[in-house]
């Protein structure tokens, strides 16, 4: 009977017996329980527990290192979806681009008309073959250029700041077009784009790269947005920049203490709150 009560058995397999202790919490586990520690073995749920009160490695911006650039991949399946819905449903493109408002005399529609919605989902469309100047290039030239920097600007941005960035990018362009073209019909990824190349230059001056390829690619895009003025939408594109360029700049130079996600989450919020204000003024004044 002595010998009956000296049994003892694992805490989560009450079933099977076990002599040794977890070096953490002092209960009982079995083979099937234990994790090799620096000293004898811990259980699983102080493993378990031990890796959640680790501090995660974060990036100079703050972001958490990953090595898949999750975002990046979604946002290119995003643009590439809504192509193919494009192709298969022409209206769908007119119903989402990106339009302020209707010359007089045609059926109110845009952003002043109440589809607000379109600041954001005419960054997501591009021109159909046959349709402008560029037809499919459009979308490879875009997809190409995000798949390239969109890569290197979240490894070091993290996902939540790459995609708040990415997003306001877009909003900017959007909210450009409506201040100052808001009788045309725009579509494409390049506001957001542009966003993430001015994030690119100000992510590598922070850093302290090597400034010569950056600059390159920053001569590049500007390149790109003078041509872009007399074949594209070169507001859409400066919108894009400024914002990003903004966005960046918080991310980059807030403090790094405790109150940096405080001072970059309250830039993209006052951001936010502007552009929204600005497209609501224009609105109105189409509309009054």
């Amino acid at each position: 009977m002595a010998a009956e009560s000296a049994v003892t058995t694992c805490f989560r397999h009450p079933q099977v017996e076990s002599y040794v202790r977890c070096t953490r919490c002092d209960r009982f586990i079995c083979p099937s329980c234990m994790r090799e520690a620096s000293v004898g073995h811990q259980c699983v749920d102080c493993v378990k527990e031990g890796a959640r009160s680790i501090r995660q490695a974060r990036t100079v911006f703050g972001g958490r290192i990953a090595a898949v650039p999750l975002v990046t991949y979604v946002l290119v399946g995003l643009n590439v979806v809504a192509y193919l819905v494009e192709l298969a449903r022409p209206s769908f493109e007119y119903r989402f681009a990106m339009l302020g408002t209707t010359p007089a005399g045609y059926v109110p529609e845009g952003v002043a008309h109440g589809d607000w919605y379109r600041l954001l989902t005419g960054a997501f469309l591009h021109l159909t073959p046959g349709e402008g100047t560029f037809g499919i290039t459009h979308i490879l030239f875009n997809m190409v250029a995000l798949w390239n920097i969109g890569r290197v600007v979240e490894t070091q941005l993290g996902r939540v700041r790459y995609l708040a960035l990415y997003l306001l990018s877009a909003l900017g362009g959007s909210v450009l077009e409506l201040l100052l073209i808001p009788e045309s019909y725009t579509v494409g990824a390049s506001g957001a784009i542009f966003g993430l190349g001015a994030a690119y230059w100000v992510m590598g001056r922070r850093l302290g790269h090597d400034m010569r390829e950056v600059n390159r690619y920053m001569a590049g895009l500007l390149l790109w947005l003078v041509i872009s003025a007399g074949l594209t939408s070169w507001q859409g594109h400066l919108g894009g920049l400024l914002a990003g360029a903004v966005v960046t700049l918080a991310y980059a130079y807030a403090p790094r203490d405790q109150r940096r996600a405080l001072v970059q989450a309250g830039v993209c919020v006052a951001l936010l709150a502007l552009l929204v204000a600005l497209a609501w003024l224009k609105a109105a004044s189409l509309t009054a």
